[in-house]
């Protein structure tokens, strides 16, 4: 009998939390680094070194939440912080690329704010909710709109470097369609919302 208490004081004994800075959260962090590298090069406007940042930044957003799938990582601070690196690199690129896009005539302030105020809104949305205990997590259309972001960045970027009919038609289109998406996206997140809280 006593001899078996040790071994079950060991299997009863919590184990202890994941590190803060396990390879997800480091992933995720050094995509906020990328971001600011990425917005010295827009002001620099190195478009190929641009792109070439912008998609190892992406490719870390695809890759942190891989890993911490796979080995089973996940913590409150890598979900909070996940989308809030998102959001800088995001609204950050297209705050840069404002006055290119301006000028140019592919990127309008008024499509800028709708980026950005859709954020805001989303996230001061989500920490209300989930302070209160209410789940309120990405879901398939703000993954879509994401995708959409990405693939417009990298278009943007392909036409400032190397410019030509099909790229440029290719950059407007996927500006559209990813306004349209924030819009659509940030609406059916303001939905739930209501839904969660009515209920």
């Amino acid at each position: 009998m006593n001899q078996g208490k040790p071994q079950d004081m060991a299997t009863t004994t919590p184990q202890r939390p994941a590190a803060l800075l396990n390879v997800p959260n480091s992933l995720t962090l050094s995509r906020l680094g990328l971001s600011v590298v990425l917005f010295v090069l827009i002001a620099q406007e190195t478009w190929l070194w641009c792109l070439a940042v912008f998609s190892v930044a992406a490719a870390t957003d695809w890759l942190d939440g891989y890993i911490a799938r796979l080995q089973g990582l996940s913590s409150s601070f890598g979900r909070a912080l996940d989308p809030l690196v998102d959001k800088v690199l995001m609204c950050g690129a297209f705050v840069c690329l404002l006055p290119a896009g301006a000028k140019e005539g592919w990127l309008a302030p008024w499509m800028v704010v709708v980026i950005v105020s859709r954020e805001f809104l989303i996230t001061g949305l989500r920490s209300y909710l989930e302070s209160a205990g209410v789940a309120f997590g990405a879901d398939w259309m703000g993954k879509f709109k994401m995708g959409l972001q990405c693939a417009a960045l990298i278009a943007v970027f392909v036409t400032l470097e190397a410019p030509s009919d099909f790229t440029t038609l290719a950059r407007n289109v996927l500006v559209w369609s990813m306004v349209v998406a924030t819009v659509l996206s940030g609406l059916q997140y303001v939905w739930r919302g209501v839904r969660a809280l009515s209920a």
